[in-house]
């Protein structure tokens, strides 16, 4: 029988120092929540019943409340070298406008309206822009982690904005990483803020992540990919003994094999969310916050 959901307490009840150190220092923390591109979803509990664009600083704020842990959001830069808020390689999908979002000036993004929630030609249009990364991570300071999804390799634009922000305590940035790949935690852009790889291959995941210990610096967590969850066991030891989180995707149909994602996680929240608990992971990316806090709070 599916659980059923507990009202969420407030926002206070999950209050933390809204920074790496804090959240990620240490693992035995409770699990952490991440909403992936910022709380677009309603949020019912919260008397919020409405959606907002995804991406967007009204997401920021909503995750805020909510008192999710980190937001991910996506980093697209314009033609004229701003970065943006955006992450399809088109204005299309989330907006009123068309066209790739590396060939529009930022004027021309600047006059596009956003789409509810995760748009789409036939979604409500919103009053709202498309945020600059310097407005996400002003709204962000002090308040939210930011996990930065940087799209089109623009790694040294993104960290330099995180340095001129001065949130190197406030951001996550991730890039994956095969066995082919250096310690990327120890190299330039990633050596002066907090790192995460994206662990990518197949049997090897564990090799991966062990290579990616073997720095001077520690990342904070491991990204796990769409991955057979039989190497769960060995990954989730590997990370314990070395004081590091593992990050795993709820969303759509779930990332690690046969726990089920979001939608089965709303009737059955033990089932999925429970379940990667035990197995030992401690940061859960979800489009359902609020649903993840609820259970948690439970």
């Amino acid at each position: 029988m599916a659980f059923a959901l507990a009202a969420a307490a407030p926002a206070s009840a999950r209050e933390r120092a809204a920074s790496v150190d804090a959240l990620f220092g240490d693992p035995t923390m409770p699990m952490l929540v991440v909403a992936h591109r910022a709380c677009h979803n309603p949020a019912p509990r919260h008397g919020m019943a409405n959606s907002v664009p995804e991406n967007s600083l009204d997401g920021i704020a909503r995750c805020i409340r909510l008192g999710v842990d980190v937001a991910e959001v996506d980093v697209r830069r314009s033609r004229d070298g701003y970065l943006v808020l955006m992450h399809d390689e088109t204005v299309d999908r989330t907006t009123d406008g068309h066209g790739k979002v590396a060939e529009l000036s930022l004027a021309d993004i600047r006059k596009l309206h956003t789409r509810e929630n995760k748009g789409g030609s036939d979604v409500p249009l919103t009053v709202r822009r498309v945020p600059l990364l310097d407005e996400a991570l002003a709204a962000a300071k002090g308040r939210i982690v930011l996990n930065l999804d940087v799209q089109a390799g623009l790694y040294a634009d993104t960290v330099a904005a995180v340095r001129r922000a001065k949130q190197e305590n406030g951001v996550i940035i991730k890039q994956p990483a095969g066995m082919g790949s250096p310690v990327l935690a120890d190299i330039p852009p990633f050596d002066g803020i907090p790192f995460m790889p994206i662990l990518t291959g197949d049997g090897d995941l564990p090799d991966v992540a062990a290579r990616q210990l073997n720095g001077i610096r520690r990342p904070v967590a491991f990204e796990l990919p769409r991955m057979d969850a039989a190497l769960l066991p060995t990954l989730a030891t590997l990370a314990r003994r070395s004081s590091v989180r593992l990050w795993a995707n709820s969303l759509w149909e779930g990332f690690v094999g046969g726990m089920g994602g979001d939608v089965d996680a709303l009737r059955d929240p033990r089932a999925v969310w429970g379940r990667m608990r035990a197995a030992g992971i401690s940061i859960v990316q979800t489009d359902e916050p609020e649903a993840l806090l609820a259970f948690l709070e439970r």
